[in-house]
C-alpha cells in the first residue's frame, strides 16, 4: 500500500526519487516485521515459563491427577527446579500441602489460594476435656485447616453474622476441611440449632473426660487466675454433709454429659457426632487421632510417629517439625498441676455423677469406665 501511495506522489520521469523510496519503504516494512517477530517470540517464551512455573509448583504439592490430565505439565523437570521454584513463596513456608489452588492476590501483591469457607466440621466441647490437643493434633493433618483462637461465635457473637463467622477461616482448598474449636458450645442452649441452621451436615467433635477430674482441672485453671475464690468443697456443694451439689456451678455443671447431650440429639444425629476419650487421648493420641481422621473422612495421616510422651507435662506433645527446631507441646497453661482435694469429696462427686455416667455411656453406645 505504501508503494502505490507514494507512486502516486512523485513524478514517473523520476526514477532515482521513486527507487529511493521504493527501499526506504521495503526498509521500514521489513524492520517492523522483525520488531513484531521478536516482540511476539518474548511474549511467548514469558507465557511458556509461566506455565513451567505453574507445572514445577503443582507437582510440589502434589496435583498428580491434575497434572495427567493438563498439557502444560509435559516439560521434563528436576527437583532443584522444584526446589528453585517454591523456594521464594512464602504461602509454602508452613508445612502444609496446598494442591492445586485458585489463585487470587491482595494489594500487596501476595498470592492467595483457596476460599475461605464456613466449617465443615467443629469441635463442640467440652472445656478442659482435651480439645486445644485434639485440634493441633489434627491440625498436622494436610488436609484440614482450623482457626487457631476459639471464635465463640455460636454462643456470643451469633449477632456478627454468618459473614463475620467466613471471614474468621483460614482459606482452604476444596479438598480440604475448614474447622474451629469452642468447648463451651457443648453447654450452651442455642448452640445446636444455630448450627443446624448454618448446616445441617456439620460434623461435631466432643473430647469428653471422667467429670469428676475434668472439674478438678476447670477449678485449678480458675484459681491460677483468681487466687482469691472460695475452696473447691465450698463451691462444689450447697451441702456437702447432705452430699447435696452444686449444680449451678458452671464445673459441675459441664459434666454432665447427658443432660447436655439430649439438646444435641435433637437436631443432630449420632452418627454426625465423634466422642474423643480425654483419657485414651493421654495414652494413646495415635489410636484416637485415627479415629477423628476416619470420622471425617481423612487418609490416616497422623500417626504414632508424629507423638512423643513428655513426662514433665505428663501428656504426648508431636515430635518436632521439619520446618522447626523445636518440638510441638501444649502451652503452660495446659498440664498444669491439679489442686489436692479431700478423697471424701471426690468420692461424693463421683456418686452424684454416677447415674448421668451410664445413661451417657447408653446414649452414645460407648463405656468410658470411669467409675
Amino acid at each position: 500500500c505504501c508503494v502505490m501511495f507514494t507512486s502516486r506522489l512523485v513524478p514517473s520521469s523520476n526514477r532515482l526519487t521513486r527507487r529511493f523510496l521504493f527501499i526506504f519503504t521495503l526498509s521500514l516494512s521489513f524492520t517492523y516485521l522483525c520488531y513484531s517477530l521478536i516482540f511476539c517470540s518474548d511474549t511467548i517464551m514469558q507465557s511458556q515459563r509461566y506455565e513451567e512455573h505453574r507445572c514445577l509448583l503443582s507437582q510440589n504439592v502434589g496435583s498428580k491427577k491434575l497434572l495427567q490430565k493438563s498439557h502444560y505439565c509435559t516439560l521434563p523437570v528436576d527437583s532443584k527446579a522444584i526446589r528453585d521454584a517454591t523456594s521464594n513463596l512464602a504461602f509454602l513456608s508452613t508445612p502444609r500441602s496446598f494442591g492445586t489452588a485458585e489463585r487470587r492476590s491482595n494489594n500487596s501483591g501476595t498470592p492467595k489460594f483457596g476460599n475461605k469457607k464456613l466449617p465443615n466440621a467443629i469441635i463442640v466441647g467440652v472445656k478442659k476435656g482435651g480439645t486445644r490437643a485434639v485440634l493441633e493434633f489434627i491440625r498436622v493433618h494436610p488436609d484440614v485447616r482450623a482457626v487457631g483462637t476459639e471464635p465463640h461465635f455460636f454462643d456470643r457473637n451469633y449477632d456478627r453474622g454468618l459473614d463475620w463467622y467466613r471471614s474468621l477461616m483460614p482459606r482452604t482448598l476444596d479438598s480440604q476441611i475448614t474447622m474451629e474449636k469452642t468447648p463451651s458450645y457443648f453447654v450452651t442452649r442455642e448452640a445446636p440449632r444455630r448450627i443446624f441452621n448454618m448446616s445441617r451436615d456439620t460434623k461435631l467433635i466432643v473430647v469428653v473426660r471422667n467429670p469428676v477430674t475434668r472439674a478438678i482441672s476447670d477449678y485449678t485453671q480458675t484459681l491460677s487466675k483468681k487466687p482469691d475464690i472460695p475452696s473447691f468443697e465450698a463451691l462444689a456443694f450447697k451441702n456437702r454433709s447432705l452430699g447435696l451439689v452444686d449444680t449451678s456451678w458452671n464445673a459441675i455443671r459441664i459434666g454432665m454429659y447427658a443432660f447436655h447431650l439430649e439438646n444435641w440429639l435433637q437436631y443432630f444425629p449420632l452418627s454426625q457426632i465423634h466422642f474423643v476419650s480425654g483419657e485414651r487421648l493421654i495414652t494413646d493420641p495415635a489410636g484416637e487421632l485415627g479415629r477423628v481422621q476416619d470420622f471425617l473422612g481423612l487418609k490416616r495421616i497422623v500417626t504414632d510417629k508424629h507423638f512423643y510422651f513428655n513426662k514433665t507435662k505428663g501428656f504426648p506433645c508431636l515430635k518436632k517439625p521439619e520446618s522447626s527446631s523445636l518440638p510441638r507441646c501444649l502451652g503452660k497453661s495446659k498440664g498444669r498441676t491439679h489442686v489436692q482435694i479431700d478423697q471424701e469429696v471426690i468420692e461424693q462427686l463421683r456418686d452424684f455423677y454416677r447415674p448421668y455416667n451410664i445413661k451417657f455411656y447408653e446414649m452414645v453406645g460407648h463405656n468410658f469406665r470411669w467409675d
